[in-house]
């Protein structure tokens, strides 16, 4: 098996690539790289023998949709009156996998349609379309090879404290030194030194890892009653179980 992590941004820059290969009880890091494109991407997933997890919402809330709609067409939304509190921009804000992963971890994710996050997904809807082309399914609801993951949260699930690591360079090489430590069946190779220098970097290994949880099924799927949500909204692949036994035999 292969998966294959990308933690996304807006351009090729802060964008990387992580490629695992797993068997035999082991993994092994064979590829990680940064500034990458989204044809290098597609490239990846080769002949469709790959499973791919993708740091980026890929969609937005109901909610949100439908109240640009209704605004740029100069209609009542269906939320009612436009007021400024909390409470009613909330739904706006979340989409219902966010309320979820909120659930699990204790934080909200940011948000796809008020942070700047919104324009690295404008590129995750790119990159969706491109892959479709290329003959990948390209769903959203986690029913394929294709996750959306997060791999901070990823992180916490498994018992890491994720304090400063996307800031602090000395952070994230004890993150990876635990790391190495807790999944001894999990060879970085000559790449150490570039996830420990870049986050972008270490974050796409972590996908690769949360994308291998998916592709066993170790998460929680949507509910059956929200599964057609999720098909528009996205939803976030989160690990069940121990990091420890994704290795398998």
């Amino acid at each position: 098996m292969r998966t294959i992590g990308i933690d996304l941004a807006a351009g090729a820059p802060g964008t990387a690539l992580a490629e695992i290969e797993w068997g035999g009880g082991a993994a092994r890091l064979t590829r990680l790289q940064i500034g990458i494109q989204d044809a290098d991407i597609v490239a990846s997933v080769g002949r469709g023998d790959a499973w791919l997890g993708v740091d980026c919402p890929l969609g937005w809330p109901d909610a949100f949709v439908d109240f640009v709609r209704a605004h740029h067409a100069a209609a009542e939304p269906e939320l009612g009156p436009v007021e400024g509190h909390a409470d009613w921009r909330r739904p706006l804000v979340y989409r219902h996998t966010d309320h979820v992963v909120r659930d699990r971890i204790g934080r909200w994710p940011l948000s796809v349609s008020t942070d700047r996050l919104g324009v690295t997904a404008l590129r995750g809807a790119g990159l969706l379309r491109r892959l479709a082309e290329a003959g990948h399914a390209a769903d959203r609801a986690a029913e394929g090879r294709l996750f959306e993951v997060y791999p901070g949260g990823s992180l916490r699930l498994w018992g890491f404290d994720t304090t400063g690591y996307r800031v602090d360079a000395a952070r994230r090489a004890i993150l990876l030194d635990t790391l190495r430590e807790r999944a001894p069946w999990l060879d970085v190779g000559p790449f150490a030194p570039l996830a420990v220098a870049k986050a972008d970097a270490f974050d796409a290994v972590i996908a690769g890892l949360a994308t291998r949880a998916g592709a066993l099924g170790r998460f929680a799927p949507p509910a059956p009653g929200m599964l057609e949500v999720a098909r528009r909204e996205g939803w976030v692949v989160l690990p069940d179980g121990a990091l420890e036994d994704l290795a398998g035999e």
